[in-house]
Formats: structure tokens, sequence, C-alpha cells
């Protein structure tokens, strides 16, 4: 075969010229030539894997928001039961242990350290590595702190079928009917006579003179008198290291030595002693000291009322006595 020939136009002189290519030459444009179509290639390849999905990649990703969206909602539900668990592990400890005079569970057993805690380091995308962990923690956490206080609710069952004697010896019950409003609350409330921030041992409750006073646990009422302008008080000691005390009455309805009942009446409520107006200064005693009384209004309140005697105690004002 002829070979062909090459020419080129020779600015210079004007003229076409004959192009001889040597075998360099040859190999240069042949070089060029595989470089550019690698090169070309390469963009392609690229272009097909990294900015064109296909359609299974299209469907693995949509799978993997809706695997997110449903982790988040999960996660959102896990901390509702986290919420949920907490309050019932603090009434446990703060109420019902309280009440039947038991230790809460110490922290050691409430949250134990969980060891060998799942992972899901198999799945590549680590926004739902992370949410899987996490999730799975909060699970397993909520898994322990479940059991431990179902063992401890197992634990208080058998305290109440035990302890009748104690639950009636327990002041749970409103010292005068059908309050809703507490005037004064427990805590540091406002000396009528000084007008100075000073503890308040119990709770102030207004009503009218004569309006009957109740036991609101059994028991038998103290010889104990005590001062500090109580006025007519009766102090009744219910056993398990509980007291309670009425002041400022009018009229007491029961002696020293005499057993009472939850529910009897034992005076009458009035305006003697160091006091701003006709009102019950009442205060329930644990173990010698002094505690919230509005705590323990279980016995004969809705939620709705013991949720209005709570706020109601909380407004720091000025004690009646």
């Amino acid at each position: 075969m002829k070979r062909q020939n090459f020419y080129y136009f020779n600015p210079e002189t004007l003229t076409f010229e004959k192009k001889e290519f040597s075998i360099k030459d040859v190999v240069k444009r042949v070089a060029w030539f595989l470089a550019t179509a690698f090169a070309f290639s390469v963009i392609i390849i690229w272009i097909s894997f990294y900015l064109i999905d296909s359609p299974k990649e299209v469907m693995l990703r949509q799978e993997n928001e809706e695997l997110k969206k449903e982790l988040k909602e999960l996660d959102k539900r896990v901390n509702q039961l986290a919420i949920v668990t907490k309050d019932i592990q603090e009434r446990d400890d703060k109420i019902y242990r309280s009440v039947f005079e038991s230790d809460p569970i110490p922290m050691g057993e409430r949250y134990p350290f969980l060891a060998g805690n799942k992972t899901y380091e198999s799945i590549h995308s680590s926004d739902v590595v992370k949410m899987l962990n996490d999730v799975s923690h909060k699970a397993d956490q909520l898994t322990v702190e479940l059991a431990v206080q179902s063992h401890s609710f197992d634990t208080i069952a058998d305290f109440v079928s035990k302890k009748s004697d104690m639950l009636r010896s327990i002041p749970a019950i409103r010292p005068l009917s059908n309050i809703y409003e507490i005037t004064s609350g427990f805590g540091r409330r406002y000396h009528p006579i000084l007008k100075i921030l000073r503890p308040h041992t119990g709770i102030d409750i207004a009503a009218k003179k004569g309006t009957p006073v109740y036991a609101t646990a059994d028991g038998v009422v103290s010889a104990k008198q005590p001062g500090g302008g109580y006025g007519q008080v009766i102090v009744i000691n219910h056993g398990y290291s509980y007291q309670t005390l009425y002041a400022h009455l009018s009229k007491k309805a029961v002696k020293p030595g005499e057993k009472v009942v939850r529910g009897q009446i034992i005076g009458y409520v009035g305006n003697t002693g160091i006091s701003m107006g006709s009102h019950l200064h009442y205060e329930v005693i644990k173990g010698g000291t002094r505690v919230n009384p509005v705590h323990y209004f279980f016995n004969d309140i809705t939620p709705q009322e013991y949720d209005a005697i709570l706020k109601s105690s909380q407004k720091v004002n000025q004690a009646l006595s």
C-alpha cells in the first residue's frame, strides 16, 4: 500500500510543504490519543458512579431516609418512656418507700453499668450507626431500670400486706374537710409580727371559728403542750415515728392519753395564741423532723385537688401564725 503523504502550510514561504513523520512523532501522536481517550473514559466513569445514581442506589437512599425517620421516632418514644420511668422512680424513692420507712434503692442498683452494649458498625452510614447506638443504649438502660422498679414494687406490696397497722398511722387525710387551698405553706414565709422571712414549720388553713378539726391518722393524744404561741394545741402520737400537731384551736374535743382514729373530730378551729385570724396551723413530724404536710394528702383527695393545694402552698406569702 502506498504511504500517504502529509502536507502543511508554511506561512513564511506561503506554500504547502511536505511533512515528514518520524517514528518518534508517531509514537507521540498515538500516546496523546490514548491519554485523551483514557482521561475521557475516567470522566465518563466518574460521572456515572458519583453524579448519576443507579435505580438501586436511589432505592437504597430512600430506604435509608425512611430508616432515619423511623429511628428518630423510636428515639422520641424511648425518651418519653425514660421520663415516665424517672417519675415512677422518684415517686418510689420519695413517697412510697418513705411511707413504708424503707431506704431508697441504691443508685448502683438502680443505674448499673451496662457492659457490652450492642453496636451496629456493619451499617456504613455514620448517622444511622450513631442513632442506633443511642437508641440501643437507652433501651438497654430502660430495661434494667424497669426490672429494678418492678422488683421494688413487689417489695412495697409485701410491706402493704404486713403493715396495715402502720398504714392507719400515717397522717394521710386533710385535717379540715373539703379544703382546696392552703393560706400559707411549708417553708420560709413572712412572720405575721416581725414581717421577715422565717421558717414556717407547718401549713396554715384559714377557716371559720368552730370548724371541726379531724385527726389525720390513728394515734394517742399526747400530754405535750408546746409553747411558741400555738395557743390551744393538740399533739397526737401515731407511732412509727409520726406525730401531728394542730394549733390555735378554739376548743379541744379529746384529752391526753385518749386513743383517736383517723377522721375523728379532735377539736375546732380558733384564733388562740399568736394568730392573725381564725385558722388551723397543722404540722406533720416524721422522726423528729417537721416535713411538708401537703405531701401526705393522698387518701381523700383527687389529683386535681392535690395539684390546686400544692400550687397554693408554694406561694411565699405571710403566715397567719
